[in-house]
């Protein structure tokens, strides 16, 4: 189940499991905003998206008021958002930003990644650096400049990089829940009404064996 990680009159932020949707879809899973809204009794206004087979924070808006702030600061660049990705094939340097153009394959519910801009692409930009290693795995530390459909997923993919569980982009196996190793780790923001500067962290899968061997090398 989701935990709660703050809530306040305006805001709710919880740590979505890997595996749940964030919002309903044709699956009809209870998603993340349902169980909040249950939670609340009362209507919830999604602000921004989180992959369903990824987890870890997801902001939700109480009033219409609060949605419009939040939804201004993402598109204006001025939330932090900071990921945590498993991949079981080492970077090229253990630290560095890649440049892309993501072009989105609505069909395939998925986007290609190209080193050069071409009709109908988006620039992604984001910047990673290796926290650590276990004997199968590597621990990527992820920053998003921009935020793309898949974009955390395709750019590591076009690098040789795909995340564990991720086949849809690579990775040799899928998780046998469906989930992928991309968790949502930090989140950061001036809160709508406050003005307060909030910065939200949502711990990884406490009984995931990876996470687990790994988590030495999560950040302090």
């Amino acid at each position: 189940m989701p935990d709660i990680l703050y809530e306040d009159s305006a805001i709710l932020v919880a740590n979505k499991p890997p595996g749940m949707p964030a919002q309903a879809d044709k699956t009809g899973d209870e998603s993340l905003l349902q169980w909040a809204e249950t939670h609340c009794l009362q209507s919830l206004h999604p602000v921004h998206r989180l992959d369903r087979p990824a987890g870890g924070v997801l902001l939700l808006a109480k009033t219409p008021a609060a949605m419009t702030e939040l939804q201004r600061q993402f598109q204006h660049h001025l939330v932090e958002k900071e990921y945590l990705a498993v991949v079981s094939a080492l970077p090229p340097e253990p630290e560095g930003t890649l440049v892309h153009f993501l072009q989105k394959k609505a069909g395939q519910n998925r986007a290609i990644a190209s080193p050069e801009e071409l009709p109908d692409t988006e620039r992604a930009d984001l910047h990673y650096r290796l926290l650590g290693s276990s004997q199968r795995y590597h621990l990527l530390l992820i920053r998003l400049i921009t935020g793309r459909h898949h974009q955390i997923r395709a750019q590591l993919a076009a690098i040789g990089c795909p995340i564990k569980g991720d086949v849809k982009y690579g990775a040799r196996r899928g998780n046998r829940d469906r989930s992928i190793h991309l968790h949502a780790w930090r989140l950061a923001f001036e809160h709508p009404g406050s003005g307060e500067w909030m910065q939200m962290e949502a711990p990884v899968p406490g009984e995931d064996p990876v996470w687990t061997a790994l988590s030495e090398n999560l950040p302090k």
